[in-house]
């Protein structure tokens, strides 16, 4: 997890400079911000930032640790000067695939960090533009709001009977974005010619793919009309830039009230919660997504009771649950089964019988998966989730050590209080949920 960087002060009263006339004149159109993108002090909290996020190097093979050798100021000059005197061009991203929880695999753009410096630097000269805009329903990728914030709202919105629920899932949402319809919505509130430039060349940068032999090619470039990839510093302000546009029409066109609903977006996710209009949100959604070059999957979106079912939303299954104890049914989050299993996976990888680091180097790294899943998954009905975490942990840790030892193994008696006492491993601790009326 990235370390929080403070913004230097004379940094900070820029950006709020920015928000203020964004926020109280929404028809201006800011038409001098590019030389503010190489700014001396802006593209050096700009590594700052990049070098705290970390990630693997790009095209080109360097590394933070490379860059630093060589010698950051020059490094830093050098870039200033390419934007400056506008020779700047992106490198190609160098396109890698991860698993998805659902299974398969999706595409992540891995920029090289000269690119990723440059879009930090656009980025804090652009983000507090964009957010004096912003929906207040939208979460991903906004200063001081997360996808935690967006899971206690569409909890606390079922609670007020919003309970007729749109599950939405956008196909490709990032990877699908019109270039000519996105940079219309930037032109709405950046006319910079400049900067508007700079954003193109991001978007049409090749991509470089690598097959299962080894051999490279490039993609896109020049002639890619759509699509922004993720992985990209620049990428979640472009697409939240997009998806507003929808939820602007949404409070424009006053479908808040007609459909009796509100939104809860974060990045691609979304949910619609209705009082009895889910049908017709959801068709109206569909229209204006299609418009947008997007497409609603028609096998994952479904209507939702509330009442009587559940949905999964930024990692927890919301809606209508059973207390064991009393059989009652009420409404409640808690972390889904497939964000249990991905944790229970994680573990095991880290766990593997080939990792032959030293055991509290293991428990150290252990430590810090369960401690950041927690950070994040504190919210609701926990405790059995916990409960079926800490089991596994146990048994996986035992299964670990016991490969390890070649004489005495260790047994379930006490297990437990070994694993969570002298092994130093940490317990998830969380109390069991009452029903809610």
């Amino acid at each position: 997890m990235a370390m929080r960087l403070k913004t230097p002060e004379r940094i900070r009263t820029f950006q709020n400079k920015l928000y203020e006339k964004a926020k109280g004149e929404p028809e201006f159109r800011f038409y001098q911000l590019y030389d503010k993108v190489y700014r001396e002090d802006i593209l050096a909290h700009a590594w700052r930032l990049a070098r705290a996020n970390g990630g693997a190097p790009g095209v080109d093979g360097k590394s933070f640790e490379d860059i630093e050798a060589e010698g950051l100021e020059k490094w830093l000059e050098e870039l200033r000067k390419e934007l400056h005197d506008k020779t700047y061009r992106p490198d190609p991203v160098r396109r890698v695939m991860i698993p998805k929880p659902g299974g398969g695999e999706r595409p992540l753009g891995i920029p090289t960090i000269k690119d990723r410096v440059a879009q930090t630097a656009a980025k804090m000269v652009m983000e507090p533009i964009f957010e004096a805009n912003f929906d207040d329903n939208m979460y991903g990728y906004r200063p001081g709001r997360s996808a935690l914030d967006a899971v206690k709202l569409t909890e606390a919105s079922l609670r007020e009977g919003y309970t007729d629920v749109v599950d939405a899932d956008l196909t490709k949402y990032f990877d699908s974005i019109p270039h000519d319809k996105l940079m219309w919505c930037v032109r709405q509130r950046i006319t910079d010619v400049h900067l508007l430039r700079l954003i193109d060349k991001w978007l049409k940068a090749p991509v470089q793919e690598t097959d299962e032999r080894g051999n490279k090619r490039l993609t896109g470039g020049k002639k890619s009309r759509k699509g922004t990839p993720q992985g990209g510093v620049i990428s979640p302000l472009l697409a939240n830039v997009y998806m507003n546009r929808y939820l602007m029409l949404w409070r424009r066109k006053g479908k808040d009230e007609k459909f009796a609903a509100r939104i809860v977006n974060y990045a691609d996710d979304f949910v619609i919660l209705s009082r009895g209009r889910a049908a017709d949100a959801l068709e109206w959604t569909r229209r204006v997504m299609e418009k947008m070059g997007q497409t609603l999957s028609h096998e994952k979106t479904r209507l939702v009771d509330a009442r009587k079912e559940t949905f999964d939303f930024l990692g927890y299954t919301i809606g209508a649950q059973m207390h064991r104890k009393w059989g009652k049914k009420y409404i409640e989050a808690r972390p889904s089964k497939k964000s249990v299993r991905r944790l229970k996976e994680k573990v095991a990888k880290k766990l593997r019988p080939g990792n032959m680091e030293p055991w509290p180097e293991v428990a150290k790294s252990l430590n810090r998966t369960l401690e950041g899943w927690k950070s994040y998954f504190s919210h609701g009905s926990v405790y059995l989730s916990y409960r079926a975490i800490n089991n596994y942990v146990v048994r996986a840790v035992r299964d670990f050590l016991n490969r390890r030892c070649k004489k005495s193994k260790l047994g379930l008696k006490g297990l437990s209080q070994k694993v969570y006492g002298e092994l130093g491993v940490v317990r998830l601790m969380g109390e069991a949920a009452a029903p809610r009326p």
